[in-house]
């Protein structure tokens, strides 16, 4: 019955007109390659009309046996997005994909490709990737932006990222902007995802590298706002439909946060604004993550056994000066130090936050005697307006050399034999020039 409704509506669609629409007039934003399994893809895509969308892939070593996702009518109800699930592919194979949109093939001037994860376990080491880390994108809309000087620029980091090659990205919040018109309403919170993800600059990126994202502050509703914000159930259903994540909480606790392996490294990306005390409200067991997330992470990176554990999360773990939303201000310090003292208690080796937020780049250690290591490496900011009166701050564990007062992104190189990784994490300027490299080993 749903392919005979499916066929029956793009009839219908293609017949209202003499005069078919566009390729311009269908797809608004996408495709977009959203998470890798070994034995599935999520893909994505968002048309300008109710419209029935599919992908067709293949194997790039077998090109001539093509395969299909089901098909996905298109809504306004639900932005007119589709989630399109990838189910015929194997284990370590890259694919090319077509998208078509009322059975007419969009043609795309840049790669539209995937790859499956490789299954290695128990066979050989842990293949080397790369992925691509960055938060704070914000992206200009004169009507709706404050007066004055733009505070986006430089749209073309998205290309410089491409062109680094890596096998996946991080959006580590702050991924929207969404503004005073947007944040009260479904109607504004859909237009700014809707605006933003159309940004011609970005579409290369999004065609042939795998995304995953968590949230912060402005994706998730005003500056700096926690869990009293009323309109989250609105900016969480947004977060899900437009992005492509393995999952949009875990068993009964919602939120953006979620859990993710490539190769042998395990991603842990957590939701800091659900559950978040307000800033300003003064008791003893203020939480930026809540108990139930909390206990969640605390069982996770126990059980893992992943080389290095990588924490994602908005705000900035290990410095300490005390300035913006970090783990230091606020009156979230007792939770930070709980969180040292599970990893040092539990003995949890290879922990590196990966944090935004700040609007400035930078990376910190933490380094105790017979002590496990614990490392963060903040990524900010992409096309937002930079903070460029960091060094005026005093993190006592900042690595020398490290602050970055410009928009940029990292680059996070995993090499080497399986009982011996080590990252190698390099920054970027928009251009794709590099600003400092460092080495992580254990």
């Amino acid at each position: 019955m749903k392919t005979i409704l499916i066929i029956l509506f793009t009839a219908m669609m293609l017949s209202a007109s003499s005069q078919p629409l566009s390729q311009q007039e269908l797809l608004n934003a996408g495709p977009m390659v959203g998470y890798s399994e070994m034995q599935e893809v999520m893909l994505w895509v968002q048309t300008k009309v109710p419209a029935v969308a599919r992908i067709v892939y293949w194997d790039q070593e077998n090109p001539n046996r093509k395969y299909s996702t089901d098909r996905v009518i298109t809504s306004r109800k639900e932005a007119f997005t589709a989630h399109l699930v990838a189910d015929s592919v194997e284990p370590g194979n890259q694919y090319g994909y077509e998208l078509y949109i009322n059975n007419r093939k969009m043609e795309f001037m840049y790669k539209t490709e995937f790859q499956t994860q490789t299954l290695w376990q128990w066979r050989t080491d842990p293949p080397d990737f790369r992925f691509a880390a960055g938060s704070c994108a914000y992206f200009n809309e004169k009507e709706y932006d404050r007066p004055g000087e733009p505070y986006g620029n430089g749209y073309d980091i998205f290309m410089s990222i491409l062109r680094k090659d890596p096998n996946f990205m991080l959006w580590m919040g702050d991924n929207v902007y969404l503004r005073e018109a947007d944040w009260n309403t479904r109607t504004g919170i859909l237009h700014r995802y809707t605006h933003d993800r159309a940004t011609p600059q970005l579409q290369p990126l999004l065609a042939s590298v795998h995304h995953y994202a968590i949230w912060d502050d402005h994706d998730y509703g005003p500056n700096n706002s926690n869990r009293s914000w009323w309109n989250k159930e609105d900016t969480y259903e947004a977060f899900k439909l437009f992005w492509a994540n393995p999952s949009y909480g875990i068993d009964d606790m919602e939120g953006a946060i979620t859990f993710f392996e490539w190769n042998d490294m395990d991603f842990f990306l957590l939701d800091n604004r659900t559950y978040r005390t307000p800033n300003y409200r003064n008791e003893p067991g203020k939480t930026i993550l809540g108990e139930e997330q909390l206990q969640w992470l605390f069982d996770a990176l126990t059980y893992s056994r992943s080389p290095y554990k990588f924490v994602v999360m908005g705000g900035q773990f290990l410095n300490t000066s005390g300035q913006g939303e970090t783990y230091s201000n606020y009156g979230f310090e007792k939770e930070r130090q709980r969180i040292i003292d599970f990893i040092y208690e539990q003995g949890i080796q290879g922990v590196v936050f990966l944090t935004g937020d700040r609007h400035h780049s930078e990376l910190s250690i933490l380094k105790k005697e017979n002590k496990p290591t614990i490392w963060d490496l903040t990524l900010s900011s992409l096309t937002a307006g930079p903070h460029t009166t960091a060094d005026e701050e005093t993190n006592t564990l900042q690595v020398d050399g490290t602050l970055v007062m410009e928009r940029n992104f990292g680059m996070v190189d995993v090499k080497g034999p399986r009982k011996d990784r080590k990252l190698i994490i390099t920054v970027f300027d928009t251009q794709g020039e590099e600003l400092w490299t460092r080495t992580i080993e254990r």
